[in-house]
């Protein structure tokens, strides 16, 4: 391969991964003034396991949105149902498994999910991904409703309420393996059918012309359907979807670090304006000052990071002389807390008193699971940061304020490490 090749192909390389890297960027920080559209559609699918976009109302109306809503729980199964477009350069980069893998990410305290999406390549049709396991082969029933005869005029509402029905059923792979054989055999008699006038005609002077859109259009429908049928039956999970993802969390890493350093250079230039007064609490915001710094030094991702916003709080407050409440315990990046409430942990007797932003307070009053900072654990598992061990996360032993100062728990690791 000669030099200009290879530089052609570092060149093509780098300019992809920069196209990647601005719209998953997009899509982890939103528009700049409100939530993204991950972020909108979890909120939503707190309140209701049916999240419908504005382009689908007129589709799936309230009153069937409720409906699904109900047909949804009486299931018992842990459906989230998502009818949004998709289109290329969208913050889902117009793929189903995109936005499945997103909505996945935002329920990291749901071990079980099942997510059926709109169809990235046909807007009329569905898609269904499950985890952790294919237990109720969700994708195959999903896929099995759009080649269903009794399908075939249905509208979206009706095609959902099938798809949640054959999932719920929990036999899709043969549901879609009978919808391909019936698709496969109402091809032939039709075939047959074209061939004989087509034949027949051949010596009219017309050539049989005016039969070709009678011939072509089934013809059309049925190759559509199956090139539908054979992609999807190769599909295999692909590696882009997951590049996506870590581009997205990469993104969310760079935005939350520069909001950290502005924070830390912000505390600096405070304590250094304070340094001729007489603030009682000068010293523990100078504490405060080298902590956050030296875990912003240290971050490793976003946990940390969002430690690195904890202890400049705490130094704020300390230079104000008023300490008010800490971060949201729930995830940091929400802000400061409006409030303390009660809270158990899943499988835990113990009540814990946290401090939690308005959304969260909302969440846990109307028993919805509240939006939390994950981290990795030792199987290199995604979960609540809060479920770490104490003794291997300072964020999990102070919640960020909540359960202890973050920089009583620093100094405590710092001491205990050496």
């Amino acid at each position: 391969m000669s030099t200009d090749v290879k530089r052609l192909i570092t060149v093509l390389a780098a300019l992809l991964l920069a196209a990647l890297t601005t719209a998953t960027a997009r899509a982890a920080e939103g528009d700049g003034d409100g939530p993204s559209a991950g972020q909108r559609i979890a909120s939503a699918l707190r309140t209701s396991p049916v999240y419908v976009d504005d382009a689908y109302t007129d589709a799936v109306p309230p009153s069937r949105q409720r409906q699904l809503a109900d047909r949804i729980r009486s299931t018992g199964l842990p459906i989230k149902v998502v009818l949004t477009p998709l289109t290329k350069g969208d913050e889902f980069d117009g793929d189903s498994e995109v936005l499945a893998g997103i909505v996945r990410d935002r329920f990291p305290d749901q071990r079980e999910l099942i997510v059926i999406t709109t169809d990235s390549d046909f807007p009329d049709s569905l898609e269904g991904y499950e985890w952790p396991a294919d237990t109720h082969q969700a994708r195959d029933a999903v896929a099995a409703t759009g080649f269903l005869d009794e399908m075939r005029n249905a509208g979206l509402a009706d095609l959902t309420a099938k798809a949640v029905d054959l999932v719920a059923e929990g036999k899709g792979r043969q549901r879609y393996e009978e919808a391909i054989k019936e698709l496969d055999g109402s091809a032939t008699p039709d075939a047959q059918a074209s061939e004989s006038p087509a034949s027949e005609s051949s010596s009219d002077s017309t050539g049989g012309w005016w039969l070709w859109p009678l011939i072509a259009v089934p013809a059309l429908a049925l190759t559509a359907l199956a090139t539908r049928a054979l992609a999807r039956s190769r599909r295999t999970p692909s590696a882009v979807p997951q590049l996506v993802f870590a581009t997205a969390r990469a993104a969310e890493d760079a935005r939350l670090r520069r909001q950290a350093e502005a924070e830390v250079l912000a505390l600096g230039e405070a304590t250094q304006a304070a340094a001729d007064t007489t603030t009682p609490d000068l010293q523990r915001a100078l504490d405060a000052y080298a902590a956050a710094g030296k875990v912003l030094d240290e971050a490793r991702g976003l946990p940390d990071l969002a430690g690195v916003l904890a202890l400049a709080q705490e130094g704020r407050d300390a230079l104000a002389g008023a300490p008010g409440l800490p971060l949201c315990f729930f995830d940091p990046r929400h802000g400061r807390a409006a409030l303390r409430t009660g809270w158990r942990r899943l499988g835990h007797r113990e009540r814990l008193d946290v401090a939690v932003c308005q959304e969260c307070a909302d969440a846990l009053q109307g028993r919805r699971a509240p939006e939390v900072l994950t981290d990795t654990d030792e199987d290199g598992r995604t979960v609540p940061y809060f479920e770490l061990p104490a003794g291997r996360s300072v964020w999990a032993a102070t919640g960020y304020g909540s359960l202890m100062s973050p920089l009583a728990g620093f100094n405590t690791r710092r001491a205990r490490t050496g």
